[in-house]
């Protein structure tokens, strides 16, 4: 895959301790299944509709994959066949390009910080 920026969903309290410690190890979900689960920016709605309906103060972090070893990155098919970014490694405070409460558009598509 080409894209250079990716997302992760947050929970506002893993976005406060990811804040304060300088890195992320991944949410429950993403230590049970071995890494850190990452959207595409066309997969942010679907993603958060999924996994997240329901929950509030929610926060969305733009993540450089070109910040990040290469070797720690994978693209692998999940959900309908598509290839998600999938991070083999925590995630550094310093890989994080932009972030924000997540909030929809009009048309109801998640608004990107970045």
């Amino acid at each position: 895959m080409t894209e250079r920026i990716v997302y992760k969903i947050l929970t506002a309290a893993e976005h406060e301790h990811f804040v304060r410690m300088g890195s992320f190890a991944g949410s429950p979900v993403d230590v049970a299944d071995g890494f850190i689960h990452l959207s595409a920016a066309a997969q942010v709605t679907a993603t958060l509709d999924r996994h997240f309906g329901g929950q509030d103060g929610l926060m969305l972090v733009a993540v450089d994959l070109g910040l990040l070893d290469p070797s720690a990155v994978r693209w692998e098919p999940s959900r309908g066949g598509q290839l998600f970014p999938h991070l083999y490694a925590v995630l550094p405070i310093g890989a994080v390009v932009a972030s924000g409460p997540i909030s929809r558009n009009a048309d109801g598509s998640v608004h990107l910080p970045l």
